[in-house]
């Protein structure tokens, strides 16, 4: 999958930051349903709140952070009101519409079982393609990933997801749309 990076060399993302209205909470989730082991926390100063650090595999971090005085998130503009395949996922500029695991191709039904099993309630797995739907519910050779979505305590939308061929350069055929293009601009 990599491609090399002329201007600045990356190792993978350090950590992404969200935000909990109830960090003992997340933590219950992000290690004790999802496995990530709490490898760093720290008291912000002057009661700002709390940050925590949970290990995603290799070497990158997922963070929180915890404000006493944090507003609550609003679907449908702070993350998306629904799953993918279950109703509308569009999220407002600037937000994060959900972060993507990668799991091993071979793991991957059996983690949509576990995740269940666990009390989650998943989506449907989507096997991405590059039909006019973006997606089938049958594996075929065109799908290039297969993954399933989920949310956490605070409505965060998670994915698991797993590569199943290499981009090439055929990949890269869509123009870049403008923000002149978005409706009502």
């Amino acid at each position: 999958m990599a491609q090399e990076n002329s201007e600045f060399q990356f190792g993978g993302i350090h950590h992404l930051a969200l935000v909990s209205s109830d960090m003992q909470r997340t933590v219950d989730f992000y290690s004790g349903v999802l496995g990530m082991p709490l490898v760093k926390t720290i008291e912000l100063p002057r009661g700002m709140g709390q940050h925590f650090f949970f290990d995603c595999g290799g070497g990158d971090t997922i963070a929180f952070f915890w404000f006493p005085d944090a507003p609550d998130g609003v679907p449908g503009v702070s993350a998306p009101a629904a799953l993918p395949g279950e109703g509308e996922i569009v999220s407002a500029v600037g937000s994060m519409n959900h972060v993507a695991f990668t799991v091993p191709p071979g793991e991957f039904e059996r983690y949509y079982v576990r995740m269940q099993e666990k009390g989650v309630d998943v989506s449907p797995i989507l096997d991405h393609d590059d039909s006019p739907a973006g997606s089938s519910r049958v594996l075929h050779p065109g799908v290039y990933v297969r993954s399933f979505y989920f949310r956490d305590p605070d409505g965060a939308m998670l994915e698991f997801a797993c590569w199943l061929r290499a981009f090439t350069p055929a990949d890269v055929a869509h123009p870049a749309r403008t923000g002149a293009e978005r409706a009502g601009v």
